[in-house]
């Protein structure tokens, strides 16, 4: 099940306050909401600072944080593959079956 925006922003204010209290870090919650690649690197971030501390809180946090920003990761692979839809790509054929 895919989360809404404002669902994603809830999740990355809760990340937010928490890396804010735990780790003195500040971070961009609306960009940490909308754009995979910085998400990424925030779980990344956070995941490092969990483990190294021994926060399980804070590491779910950045798992649930991936998971929702999931389809917007994938959307930008597709995009950056150069397909906008999903579907792979396909060369056309070098003849036609059945023509001479």
């Amino acid at each position: 099940m895919s989360m809404s925006e404002s669902e994603r922003i809830a999740l990355a204010a809760r990340l937010h306050v928490a890396l804010r209290r735990k780790h003195g870090r500040v971070t961009d919650t609306e960009w940490m909401a909308t754009n995979a690649e910085y998400a990424a690197e925030i779980v990344r971030m956070t995941r490092a600072h969990a483990v190294e501390t021994k926060d399980e809180d804070l590491y779910l946090l950045a798992t649930r944080l991936e998971q929702a920003m999931e389809p917007l990761a994938r959307a930008a692979r597709l995009k950056a593959a150069g397909r906008s839809d999903g579907s792979a790509r396909t060369s056309p054929p070098k003849y036609a079956p059945g023509l001479p």
